[in-house]
């Protein structure tokens, strides 16, 4: 007795509709062992390995290299045969309709990789006139001297569909403000040492950030909502995606009921996605189920942005560099002060000019009063 297992594409989140073939780890022929990683799928967000849910013998390979696709297709076909009888990975042994099936999936993944020239390509995927013409001009214009001409990865494709989308279905507001860090230098210089001999990880400042969001989503809970169709969706949870950078680009897992989070707890967490996220090992779950977002880029130097909302979230923090600049001190001196602006991205459906200012005057005035914290006021 034999039979044949479907191998079928993983659930994948509401967010995301495609996933792209990046490659096959087994062949047409080769024995599987159960468990074996069978193909890896690349999203907007994450690399999917999927692996086979049974043993048996590859004989079908449904969708090749660089092709999309979405919830529950079929990928490919193992064949299953009791653990008495043998296996035999030779062609002659199969079916002639099975061979014919082999020969087609073999033909059509040959063809597929053939590369062909990007004329060929566009007139392939019937591009309106002024993107054809937009193509001729680019690459016939002798000013303009090329150095490489690569695919842009499934990866930055989905990212830039999302972000066209977030833009153009939300009415997007940007406000600004800054904050003196001078509290927050003050307690890391005079307690990390302490904290990291206690917790064993760095005080960042990631996790002030955090708490201070925290605070300030409590005093606003439209911040902390969605809309979806005519109605809005107000969530009792505290999830907040951190982006963080891995080589193929920012991600932003998530910190999952932060407000019963320690800052210790943070900063751990954080820490092991930004190692999960370097060795392409973080999962839909680390990812899906945020509901305010942070986003650093201060990290690399920026010392103002307006970041875009991450849907169906309605807001989004942007932090940046912090540099000392002359400010005016309450008294009326003259100081020198490290200072940093923050910007609330914001959808204007939902969230007022009103909530968006008090809600990064609280973020402000928590970091510049970070004992409030402890004190809950």
């Amino acid at each position: 007795m034999s039979e044949k297992t479907q191998i079928l594409v993983p659930e994948l989140p509401e967010s995301v509709h495609h996933a792209k073939i990046v490659k096959w780890h087994k062949k047409i022929g080769d024995y599987i062992l159960r468990d074996d990683l069978l193909v890896d799928l690349e999203t907007d967000k994450i690399i999917i390995e999927v692996p086979s849910s049974t043993s048996g013998q590859l004989i079908f390979i449904n969708k090749d290299v660089g092709q999309l696709v979405k919830n529950k297709d079929l990928l490919c076909y193992i064949k299953k045969k009791n653990d008495s009888q043998k296996i035999s990975v030779k062609k002659e042994t199969l079916s002639p309709s099975l061979r014919r099936k082999i020969k087609l999936s073999q033909k059509k993944s040959e063809k597929f990789i053939k590369k062909t020239p990007l004329k060929e390509k566009i007139i392939e995927k019937k591009l309106e006139k002024h993107d054809i013409n937009f193509s001729k001009n680019f690459l016939v214009n002798k000013k303009l001297k090329i150095k490489k001409i690569i695919e842009m990865s499934s990866f930055r494709q989905s990212i830039s569909k999302k972000l066209v989308k977030s833009k153009n279905k939300t009415a997007m507001l940007t406000t600004f403000n800054e904050v003196n860090m001078s509290s927050i230098i003050k307690i890391r210089k005079n307690f990390g040492e302490e904290f990291r001999k206690k917790h064993s990880i760095k005080l960042g400042l990631m996790s002030f950030f955090v708490k201070s969001v925290i605070s300030a989503l409590q005093n606003f809970p439209q911040i902390n909502a969605s809309i979806y169709k005519n109605k809005i969706i107000f969530y009792d949870s505290l999830n907040i995606n951190i982006a963080i950078s891995t080589d193929r680009g920012l991600v932003a897992p998530v910190l999952f009921s932060a407000d019963k989070m320690s800052m210790s707890d943070i900063e751990k967490k954080i820490n092991f996605y930004s190692i999960q996220g370097k060795n392409g090992k973080l999962t839909l779950d680390d990812l899906n189920g945020g509901t305010f977002t942070i986003t650093n880029g201060g990290v690399f130097g920026s010392l103002l942005s307006t970041p875009i909302i991450n849907s169906p979230q309605t807001a989004i923090l942007g932090i940046h560099t912090i540099k000392k600049r002359p400010i005016v001190h309450k008294n009326k001196d003259i100081i020198i002060a490290p200072m940093m602006y923050l910007a609330l991205s914001y959808d204007h459906r939902l969230i007022d000019g009103k909530d968006s200012v008090g809600f990064l005057m609280k973020i402000k005035n928590t970091l510049e009063n970070f004992i409030n914290i402890s004190l809950d006021i």
